[in-house]
Order: structure tokens, then sequence, then C-alpha cells
């Protein structure tokens, strides 16, 4: 450590289950949703949306504008790999899907991110009942 650098705490949680009985869930900042839930906004949002655990790929999208999501509007796996976590689950490698995921906005307010949006994205996550979370961006 260099002079003037302070030791920070880096948040660490070792996994000590198996794969094969874990529930994954998945988060992502893509801007992914139900296509019938409220859209991002373009300008900049903070908020999230809270995805089912069930949920079918063909039913959400992306609305996010300050990436090129072409690839995502034709095959959602590319930044929301819900089928490929089914799949996974059909071969035994993971003990299956959480109950709830979720999508939220991007916004260069990073304060806010870090003290409103993600204690909520954990808290949401925390209730799905979920051992493991991919993360995702967009």
């Amino acid at each position: 450590m260099g002079m003037g650098m302070s030791r920070r705490c880096v948040p660490f949680a070792p996994f000590e289950g198996k794969l094969s009985e874990s529930l994954v869930a998945l988060v992502s900042n893509a801007g992914i949703h139900l296509k019938s839930q409220e859209s991002f906004s373009p300008e900049g949002d903070n908020s999230l949306r809270v995805v089912p655990g069930d949920v079918k790929g063909a039913e959400l999208m992306v609305t996010h504008s300050h990436y090129d999501h072409a690839d995502a509007d034709r095959d959602i796996n590319c930044v929301f790999p819900i089928d490929r976590l089914r799949e996974l689950r059909q071969e035994g490698l993971i003990g299956g899907l959480g109950d709830k995921h979720v999508g939220f906005g991007y916004s260069l307010n990073l304060k806010e991110t870090y003290e409103v949006t993600a204690p909520q994205v954990a808290d949401a996550i925390e209730r799905s009942k979920a051992d493991l979370v991919v993360l995702t961006a967009g």
C-alpha cells in the first residue's frame, strides 16, 4: 500500500454451497424490464423493476438509449441470460432460479445509485431466496 492510500473494506462473501442445489437470480442495469412495465427514462433513471422468476425471455425488453442493444432486442439473453440459466438447471448444474430478478436503470448520479438503488436491489434479491446472483451490465 502506497503513501496516502487507505485500506478499504471490500465486501466478500465466499460461496460455500453446491451450485447444483443453489437458486440463482439475475440483476442487471442493462435497462431490462417486462414489456408490461414502465420504461426507464432516457434522461437517467435509478429506479428498478422486479421481474418474476418464471419470466420468459420474450416477455422482456430493453429501453436504455445510451448503448446499442440491437443484439439484446433479438435475444435478451445477451444481457439477461434467463434462458441460459434454465438450460443450466435442466443440465443439473444449478438448482434453479430465484422467484424474482431485478432490472434497474442507469444514472450518472452514482451517489443515488450507491445509497438508494443498491440497497433496494439487495432487499429485493434477499427476499428472492436466491443463493447466488449473476450481475450483468448494459
